[in-house]
């Protein structure tokens, strides 16, 4: 009667079962669907002939992947002309390392003529610089990479001293800019100070210690040699980079409807002139020129991301996936919810 049935139903037979395959199916399932991609930054080769659009993505499982915009779009064509298109495709990518031990929370391009490199930044308290050509040019299958690239550089955050000489915890990095002007790199931390590093000689040149409490986002202001710090206290703060000193305070959130509200995201315009933080509700635009408030927008969810696109700023609100759009002289162009896939 069994050996009928298995000729009957050959999908049923266990003989050829292979449980380490099954289980490896479900963790990898598991950690698709558990995964967070932090950041994403583009690589400008406008140098290169013919270059083909490569990105780099940074992840909640410590990973840092680049992949082909070309190959991505080819993939996501193809899904979608299956007969049952999956939500996404899932895209192999040009390279990947293993970053850091805990997930990567920002990535920058350092855009050296000769030697490119992408910076990471995480939980662990590190910022490490990678050969981004080197990442690129790799031979070995993607199931043998990870730890076949060396970083070039490795910056650890400084841990205070206690009493009886105990040691905190290295703060996490939250995020990082780079100064186009001396290279310098800015990093966001854990521990309510900001960090200003040589990349040539790896040591930290100064920090800027006000917040009290923990920094979300970091941003450089060229023409002024300032850095924008946003925090958890509610406060952006715009510090001067050859003192070292608080030179401003900004409280977008005046009048605070509970205690939670925070200043997440920060973004300066091209000219320099505005400076818009994304708030646990909502946006406040100033004026970097006259020190002043220009308006406040209330986008009902706290701010994700912040991004100003000439005459206009977009922010992104990650509760319910919306999306505004503003007109520089504060009023609504627009609001949208990005919607999903239908399944």
């Amino acid at each position: 009667m069994a050996a009928a049935a298995a000729t009957a139903q050959p999908g049923l037979d266990a003989r050829e079962w292979d449980e380490a395959a099954y289980r490896r199916g479900i963790l990898r399932e598991r950690d698709l669907s558990c995964r967070t991609l932090f950041r994403a930054v583009f690589y400008d080769q406008r140098d290169e002939a013919d270059p083909d659009v490569l990105l780099a993505a940074a992840s909640s499982d410590g990973s840092l992947a680049s992949f082909s915009l070309s190959s991505c779009i080819s993939s996501s064509a193809s899904a979608h002309a299956a007969p049952q298109p999956a939500a996404a495709a899932l895209v192999d990518p040009v390279s990947i390392v293993q970053a850091h031990s805990g997930p990567v929370y920002d990535a920058k391009f350092y855009n050296d003529p000769i030697q490119p490199l992408l910076f990471s930044c995480g939980d662990d308290g590190h910022i490490r610089g990678w050969r981004w050509h080197e990442m690129q040019s790799c031979l070995l299958p993607l199931s043998l990479q990870g730890d076949h690239v060396e970083p070039i550089l490795d910056l650890v955050n400084p841990q205070h001293e206690g009493p009886w000489g105990a040691r905190s915890p290295i703060p996490e990095n939250n995020a990082i800019a780079i100064s186009k002007q001396d290279g310098s790199l800015f990093a966001a931390a854990g521990d309510a100070c900001a960090y200003c590093w040589d990349v040539e000689s790896g040591k930290c040149k100064m920090t800027f210690k006000g917040h009290t409490d923990y920094l979300h986002s970091i941003a450089v202001r060229e023409a002024n040699h300032q850095v924008v710090t946003g925090s958890e206290d509610g406060t952006a703060r715009i510090w001067d980079c050859r003192s070292g000193k608080c030179t401003q305070t900004i409280r977008p959130v005046q009048n605070k409807k509970f205690e939670g509200s925070w200043v997440g995201c920060i973004a300066i315009d091209a000219s320099e002139s505005w400076l818009a933080c994304g708030t646990s509700s909502g946006i406040s635009v100033w004026s970097l020129l006259s020190n002043e408030c220009i308006f406040n927008a209330d986008c009902g969810a706290p701010v994700q991301d912040l991004l100003f696109d000439k005459n206009q700023m977009a922010a992104v609100a990650g509760h319910g996936g919306l999306v505004d759009v503003i007109s520089g002289f504060g009023s609504h162009l627009c609001a949208f919810r990005c919607r999903g896939l239908d399944r």
